[in-house]
């Protein structure tokens, strides 16, 4: 009989500029929703960790927020060195560029923070489809001539064009080792904190201008219920009566759409009957809390 191939584990994280398509790329790579996607740059806040498995490997991919050079205020802060922080430890850096933005001032620092710390990392070009193919060869080119890749790809992380590629080689590059992970784990995130992104996913996508950013959203209640289902209470904590005034909409109609569309999504994600509760109250400085930056899972910067 032919041995088992050996067991392999590690760590992959995956940084790139705000919007590069991180957490698309990740849900794609992992076969399930497990961080929330938007079309407006910095909504991933904090590090996600998701599983998956090729093979006898288990790869385990630490979703970042996106790394962008000019980060004044404290959440902005507090989100880069939570990119940073997750390459720390990682058996691969997994660098993703938009392919339509190019090498910009935020992709430039990145390559250059990772020369500067003296780690390789493997590229990804993505949105391989919204460019001219010797616009992309150009790219790749200009890129690897850094020194600091091992192997470039090109992907589609909305499509899945050339991703099984690259999962192969993520997993090749993956130490011998145990699991971390029981094989049907997806995600390294409680449900309390999925059920909060899940309903500030909603928030970005209905709200306009500024005023996502503004807002933070904790899961205060959770409670199993007799039939299987479950009721959960959530707040939004925003900074502004107008803030407020906004989030609840005309009679509360904003609200009860957005607290609709988020039920909908966890029934969906979690497989069973969900009770969502939202409120919304006032909190002038929450962004300067360290309660809420404990409760994002992020560092609070002094």
């Amino acid at each position: 009989m032919a041995e088992a191939p050996a067991k392999r584990c590690g760590y992959v994280a995956v940084v790139g500029a705000p919007n590069a398509g991180k957490s698309t790329l990740t849900n794609r790579l992992v076969g399930a929703k497990v961080s929330i996607v938007t079309p407006k740059v910095q909504t991933t806040r904090a590090r996600i960790t998701a599983i998956a498995i090729q093979g006898s490997t288990q790869i385990v991919f630490v979703d970042t927020p996106g790394i962008f050079r000019a980060a004044k205020r404290r959440l902005e802060r507090a989100m880069v060195q939570a990119a940073w922080g997750g390459t720390e430890d990682a058996d691969v850096i997994l660098l993703l560029v938009d392919a339509k933005r190019g090498i910009d001032d935020d992709a430039r620092s990145i390559v250059d923070g990772l020369k500067q710390a003296g780690r390789r990392a493997v590229l990804a070009i993505n949105k391989i489809d919204l460019v001219p193919r010797p616009t992309l060869l150009g790219l790749a080119a200009e890129l690897n001539d850094s020194g600091v890749f091992s192997d470039v790809f090109m992907i589609s992380a909305l499509d899945g064009s050339g991703v099984d590629d690259l999962a192969r080689r993520l997993a090749e590059a993956m130490p011998e080792g145990p699991w971390l992970y029981p094989e049907d784990q997806l995600a390294d995130i409680s449900e309390r904190l999925l059920a909060a992104e899940i309903t500030r996913e909603q928030l970005f996508l209905n709200l306009h201008q500024e005023l996502p950013y503004a807002l933070t959203v904790e899961t205060e209640a959770w409670k199993e219920l007799k039939d299987g289902s479950v009721r959960v209470e959530q707040v939004v904590y925003v900074a502004r009566d107008s803030h407020k005034a906004m989030v609840l909409g005309k009679g509360g109609r904003m609200a009860k759409r957005i607290g609709a569309l988020a039920r909908e999504e966890l029934t969906k994600v979690l497989g069973r009957k969900v009770h969502l509760f939202l409120f919304v109250k006032v909190r002038a400085h929450w962004a300067d809390d360290p309660e809420r930056y404990r409760e994002m899972g992020l560092e609070y910067p002094r």
